[in-house]
């Protein structure tokens, strides 16, 4: 019986590690399309955030292209422990960097959605070895 549970719940674990990868690279994919889309709206957010101004639309393509890639290879589970950690820190910066709507947090409440998120790519980061569904060896 012990054999059966542990394979029941490391089949739950892997299915539950691929619905948190698809999650995640869902958000981080939008972004990336965004800065193709839009690029006046990434100089924005670089200037707004994190206090880098004189952006480009060439920047922007540039960053979306290898944000693409990483994207990509993270949900193909390629080179997990770069390229979950790269998503982990990504992501980390960017929730931070946010520090001012979470002080007027009701007026900006969609802001704490990136904190869940933060915590997906932490468990993915730290479960990496484990996440092994739909991935490439």
């Amino acid at each position: 019986m012990t054999g059966s549970m542990n394979s029941d719940v490391q089949n739950r674990l892997q299915w539950s590690l691929l619905s948190l990868r698809l999650g995640v690279f869902i958000v981080m994919v939008m972004w990336t399309f965004d800065k193709f889309v839009n690029p006046g709206h990434s100089a924005r957010i670089f200037e707004h955030f994190y206090g880098i101004s004189g952006s480009t639309d060439i920047v922007a393509y540039i960053i979306g292209a290898v944000q693409l890639v990483l994207a990509l290879a993270f949900l193909a589970g390629i080179k997990k422990r770069i390229t979950y950690g790269i998503i982990f820190v990504m992501h980390g910066l960017s929730t931070l960097s946010s520090y001012n709507q979470y002080i007027d947090g009701f007026n900006n409440l969609l802001f704490f959605t990136a904190w869940p998120m933060w915590a997906a790519c932490f468990a993915l980061y730290l479960l990496r070895d484990q996440d092994v569904k739909f991935t490439v060896k």
